[in-house]
């Protein structure tokens, strides 16, 4: 496995300086860091692939899509503007160097509509079929994240992410899963990864208060048990988000400081999956 952090753990906002970070994530001993693609440019991306690789590290990419963009909408227009959207997003995280694009890249996060959610889901696999060539062509392989009932209501769970994943009729289009997420819906963490073991493409992990994983009561005998069981091998990523009264965190909705310190945080979330997964 390869293990990852992040970026968001140190951003205020989103369009922050990402070079400092880059050099902590080095120091610290991970093996690659994941990025937002939220303010990021064709410029901003050539120049992060660079600097990416000059400090000897991997990447991935992760995503969203906004209430203009939503391939879901009952707006022909809007979801071509999704499509187009995606298929930036795609490209930027070839020009990046990342292989992966992994997210809640189906609805705009926060976007509920529950009535239609079979239509929606119907138009989110639609949008993917199209954007199969786009996927093929940059060598990127799609994570549809299951996200929690209080962020969207259309993929809460493990076995809705692999629906939508095989209703895209693409093989480069996978699921994500995340510990905090999986702590809230599922009944059976164990049993939610073995759901995905063919689409599963990505993980994140923070314990239940999106803090240090294995400081809080997410049963990680269960997430190491299952991930065992799906024979799954890729990236672990520590996403964690712990500290309040900034834009960044806002959006996340930590309203106070979960770690007192973001880098101990990495170090102790590095160490955390070193003993349990390596």
């Amino acid at each position: 496995m390869k293990f990852g952090i992040h970026a968001g753990l140190w951003m205020a906002q989103w369009t922050d300086e990402i070079a400092p970070i880059l050099k902590t994530v080095a120091e610290l001993g991970y093996d690659g860091v994941e990025v937002s693609l939220l303010g990021m440019s064709d410029e901003k991306a050539e120049s992060l692939g660079r600097l990416v690789k000059d400090h000897g590290l991997e990447v991935t990419c992760s995503d969203g899509l906004s209430v203009k963009a939503d391939i879901t909408s009952d707006d022909p227009d809007v979801r071509v503007a999704g499509l187009e959207y995606l298929k930036w997003a795609v490209r930027t995280t070839a020009i990046i160097g990342s292989r992966g694009l992994a997210g809640v890249v189906y609805a705009p996060w926060g976007v509920f509509d529950a009535n239609n959610k079979i239509r929606r889901a119907e138009r989110a696999a639609n949008a993917f079929r199209m954007l199969h060539t786009d996927l093929v062509s940059h060598e990127v392989t799609l994570g549809l994240e299951a996200i929690n009932r209080f962020e969207t209501d259309l993929v809460n769970t493990s076995a809705e992410a692999v629906t939508l994943a095989q209703a895209s009729g693409s093989s480069h289009v996978g699921v994500l899963l995340d510990t905090f997420h999986l702590n809230i819906e599922e009944k059976d963490v164990k049993g939610a990864i073995e759901i995905a073991t063919k689409k599963l493409v990505h993980f994140h992990l923070s314990d239940n208060d999106r803090g240090v994983p294995g400081s809080g009561h997410v049963p990680w005998d269960q997430v190491q048990q299952g991930l065992i069981s799906a024979g799954y091998d890729g990236w672990l990523v520590a996403e964690m988000f712990v500290i309040a009264g900034n834009p960044a965190s806002a959006d996340l909705n930590i309203w106070r400081d979960i770690e007192p310190n973001a880098t101990k945080a990495a170090k102790q979330a590095l160490r955390f999956m070193q003993d349990t997964f390596k």
